[in-house]
């Protein structure tokens, strides 16, 4: 029975794999480069799963428990156990019938648990839409402290570079790099991101996040450009999707640590796009 269920669990995170490639939607779990080798592997396990599918004899597991049975019953005729039956303790054939029922109860509990686990993976996996990191996340990993995620990145060109094109990562790494307001003049920033509140000073200052993933969604770390707006709560919703334009100017006195935040000249909300996360 086990061995079934496992290879059934396999066929289903296969299928699931394939058809999150299938519907773009892949990339919420892993970096797009390896979205071709993800897949491949994924057809390979198909076709050694299927070998053993089809490996495996029909009632094996039926046949290895009668076979013990079987065996259990001759050993009880050659020790001789039915002349100790006629010695008066028949009362031991009775209890011998009886044995295997809790044997069979635990089958039983075994079987639906496994079912269970089948059923709830099905769902989880090819039922439910994918779903994306959120600022509960990115409050645990803390935003832009995630190690080489800004530590050994290099910094897009600022003078001469085209800014339109720049990501919430690229202007958090120039702000890591230059916490200096006049290297930013006459600049103006947009980012679009999920709000997250600043850990420091949450009424008056929050981010616009994406994490950056360099493997998988495991391993994803997130970045954000602090924004500065008081009562920003009462527009916004953490996790909500925004775009953010203006200026960084030098932090005007809020208890964030952020030495630079950005004044928005303009701040609407948004929708989540299709590919949330940066590389």
């Amino acid at each position: 029975m086990a061995r079934w269920q496992g290879i059934v669990l396999a066929l289903i995170g296969i299928v699931a794999t394939v058809w999150l490639a299938l519907t773009d939607r892949l990339g919420l779990y892993i970096h797009p480069r390896y979205a071709v080798f993800t897949v491949v592997m994924a057809l390979i396990a198909a076709v050694l799963v299927i070998a053993a599918f089809a490996m495996t004899p029909v009632g094996n597991d039926d046949a290895d428990q009668n076979d013990g049975h079987d065996g259990h019953d001759g050993h009880d005729g050659h020790d001789g156990h039915d002349g100790h039956d006629h010695g008066g303790h028949g009362d031991d054939g009775a209890e011998a019938d009886l044995s295997p029922v809790p044997s069979r109860r635990a089958d039983t509990v075994r079987a639906v648990l496994a079912g269970a686990i089948v059923v709830g993976a099905t769902v989880a996996l090819l039922v439910l839409p994918p779903a994306t990191l959120t600022s509960a996340t990115a409050t645990q990993r803390a935003i832009n402290s995630g190690g080489t995620t800004l530590a050994s990145a290099d910094a897009p060109t600022l003078v001469g570079g085209d800014t339109s094109q720049f990501t919430v990562k690229d202007w958090a790494l120039l702000l890591r790099q230059n916490p200096d307001a006049g290297y930013f003049s006459g600049k103006t920033i947009e980012v679009t991101g999920f709000v997250t509140a600043s850990p420091d000073d949450p009424e008056n200052v929050f981010y616009v996040s994406r994490f950056v993933v360099t493997c998988c969604a495991v391993d994803a770390q997130p970045v954000g450009v602090p924004v500065y707006l008081p009562g920003w709560d009462d527009r916004f919703d953490p996790d909500q999707w925004v775009t953010a334009s203006g200026a960084f100017q030098p932090n005007p006195g809020s208890s964030s640590a952020e030495p630079l935040l950005l004044e928005p000249a303009d701040l609407a909300p948004t929708d989540q796009p299709a590919q949330p996360y940066v590389f």
